[in-house]
């Protein structure tokens, strides 16, 4: 049985999560040592410059991956997938990917279009879901 690309691509916006999740964690390390990182954490160790924005980008990748998962869970589970969600998982997974680096590098302008490329990917896959 051939699992719907739409479905893999979930599997790819988990591999870019996770991705995001250590390039944050190690820039963090570089601000926050390990000690703190393994202790209690009581105290906040607020972070700066790269390691601050890897970690609001990581933030704002699981704000929106959970909507994607349930557009793509949804589109499938009512047998509409298609172009329009195929090309919406493929923009979203792509834009989160190019998101990261985009806000590491501080650029701006550019990163909120990607990230709004991102927001349509998954419309397009709601849409298809309310599509006749």
């Amino acid at each position: 049985m051939n699992a719907a690309p739409e479905l893999l691509l979930i599997g790819a916006a988990i591999l870019v999560g996770l991705v995001q999740l250590l390039w944050a964690a190690a820039a963090a390390r570089g601000q926050q040592d390990l000690k703190w990182a393994a202790g209690p954490r009581d105290e906040d160790m607020p972070l700066s410059g790269v390691a601050a924005r890897l970690d609001r980008a990581f933030k704002n990748f699981m704000e929106t991956f959970p909507f994607f998962v349930a557009a793509v869970f949804a589109a499938y589970l009512v047998a509409k997938t298609g172009p329009l969600t195929l090309w919406g998982a493929v923009l979203y997974v792509a834009a989160r990917a190019l998101y990261v680096p985009l806000y590491a590098a501080g650029v701006s302008g550019v990163r909120s279009l990607v990230w709004l490329v991102s927001l349509v990917g998954i419309g397009m896959i709601v849409a298809a879901i309310f599509l006749a």
